[in-house]
């Protein structure tokens, strides 16, 4: 389902985990000195009432917390935090709640309260079927836990996705195959399935840097993706993104409304919004660090330290980024409306010639080929 030009998505930001994992350069943060919820609560509040104040009379059609660890939120904070989007907005009756969720134990106990309080979907981040990868990957729980915290999860909520990390080091076709047919046979209909990427700034990118960590070379992570698509194809799950399977009607409403260059605001530290403003889109992003994003929205009602106005030409190139990564592909004269041009021709009819992109009318999108390249694609067209 693709969301009207009018409705709104709604990302909020839990930035607190546990234990920072050694893969992970998001905005998360250990506290082992506390986290004061109901103090969060409120600067959530007040930061979603300045963006309903920005742009009022928006329906609001999915809601995701991520993180950081949302599953260590209370459950009456999300609830307190779903019952004010509501206070502000209209909200679509068929809404996608979306709440990352790890599955130790611990959390798992918090499942029904979220359901209680409206969320209706969780994405389970299980990364690992073997004990020695979790431990690599710095999780901290077990097999065991993953999947009885996830086949808990799959029984409580209507809708549930299976997280995988595949391409680990040492990782082999045999093995990935093996632990996949586990997972696909644990599935309720979506799973996220990502190649392991070395970020800057991360444990695992100076212990590769130092020759600790010897992560699986081009041709072995193109076999692994290989196994990927076969084997969830096998088991009715399209490929619907470059990283995402779903069986029809499964597919995440949030991401799909980021995909396809929707609008949406993020509440809480280190969250960016695309969003318009007095009739004109604008890119804005929050303070990252948690305490003093804190002091900004209790100062001023709002933690954002970035808030810039998207060109046309910007926004073309924003939606050409994010547009090629789904299997849909993207709106051409969308495209040109934005850029005030069309894009090349020639380079569109290059990357045809190559197998790494289709076209059917106004839509372009890239072939499986040319998904596996997507990065290349993109900076061709771009270009």
């Amino acid at each position: 389902m693709i969301s009207s030009d009018g409705d709104l998505a709604i990302y909020v930001h839990w930035p607190f985990c546990k234990a920072k994992c050694p893969y992970c350069d998001f905005n998360s943060h250990v506290r082992h000195f506390g986290i004061d919820s109901k103090q969060y609560t409120e600067a959530l509040a007040a930061e979603l009432a300045w963006f309903a104040d920005c742009s009022p009379g928006r329906k609001v059609t999915s809601i995701f917390f991520g993180g950081g660890t949302p599953s260590l939120m209370p459950p009456a904070m999300v609830g307190h935090v779903l019952d004010r989007i509501a206070s502000l907005w209209e909200v679509a009756a068929d809404i996608e709640a979306t709440l990352e969720a790890n599955p130790t134990s611990v959390e798992a106990e918090n499942f029904r309260g979220y359901r209680a309080a409206g969320i209706n979907r969780v994405s389970v981040g299980v990364q690992a079927l073997d004990a020695e990868s979790l431990k690599m990957l710095g999780r901290q729980h077990s097999v065991d836990e993953a999947l009885n915290a996830y086949r808990l999860a799959a029984k409580i909520f209507p809708r549930s996705s299976f997280d995988l990390i595949y391409a680990r080091p040492g990782q082999t076709e045999k093995a990935w195959a093996s632990e996949l047919s586990q997972a696909l046979g644990e599935q309720q209909g979506h799973m996220s399935l990502y190649q392991l990427t070395i970020e800057p700034d991360t444990a695992f990118h100076r212990l590769k840097a130092e020759g600790k960590l010897e992560v699986p070379d081009d041709e072995t992570s193109d076999t692994l993706y290989e196994v990927t698509q076969d084997l969830t194809a096998k088991a009715g799950l399209h490929a619907y993104e470059v990283s995402n399977h779903a069986r029809p009607g499964d597919e995440s409403r949030h991401n799909l409304h980021y995909w396809h260059y929707g609008e949406y605001a993020g509440v809480g530290p280190g969250a960016h919004s695309r969003f318009t403003i007095d009739g004109a889109k604008r890119a804005l992003a929050a303070e990252r660090h948690p305490e003093s994003w804190l002091k900004r929205v209790e100062e001023a009602g709002n933690g954002i330290i970035t808030n810039d106005p998207l060109s046309g030409p910007q926004q073309a190139d924003e939606m050409l980024l994010m547009g090629m990564r789904v299997s849909a592909g993207i709106d051409l004269s969308r495209f040109e409306s934005l850029a005030g041009r069309p894009l090349d021709r020639g380079r569109i009819d290059g990357l045809s010639a190559l197998g790494l992109v289709a076209q059917s009318g106004q839509t372009l999108k890239a072939t499986p080929k040319g998904r596996r390249l997507l990065n290349a694609v993109i900076g061709e067209l771009a270009s």
